[in-house]
């Protein structure tokens, strides 16, 4: 991976949107944006505030949180440390 996120930030990789809800397939345009995904790559944090998500976390972020990145293909959120709401498992 060649981005690394700095300070507090982490690079999120979301997790697949629904596709199919009960038989019925839903359109790319009327997919629900995914609220959990995997930590890609983590800064070190500030002197104010610790670093405490790292690479591997699966996490639940806010409806619009972060910044929208594409990488080789892929799109990935950015995000601040603060904008994670909880780390699941």
């Amino acid at each position: 991976m060649n981005i690394k996120p700095l300070a507090d930030r982490v690079l999120v990789l979301p997790a697949e949107a629904e596709e199919k809800v009960g038989g019925i397939i839903i359109p790319d345009t009327a997919k629900e944006k995914p609220l959990q995904g995997k930590i890609i790559a983590a800064g070190k944090g500030t002197k104010d505030e610790e670093m405490v998500l790292k690479e591997g976390d699966t996490v639940l972020y806010g409806k619009y949180a972060g910044t929208e990145i594409e990488f080789e293909g892929e799109k990935y959120l950015i995000m601040r440390q603060s904008d994670v709401l909880a780390i699941l498992g």
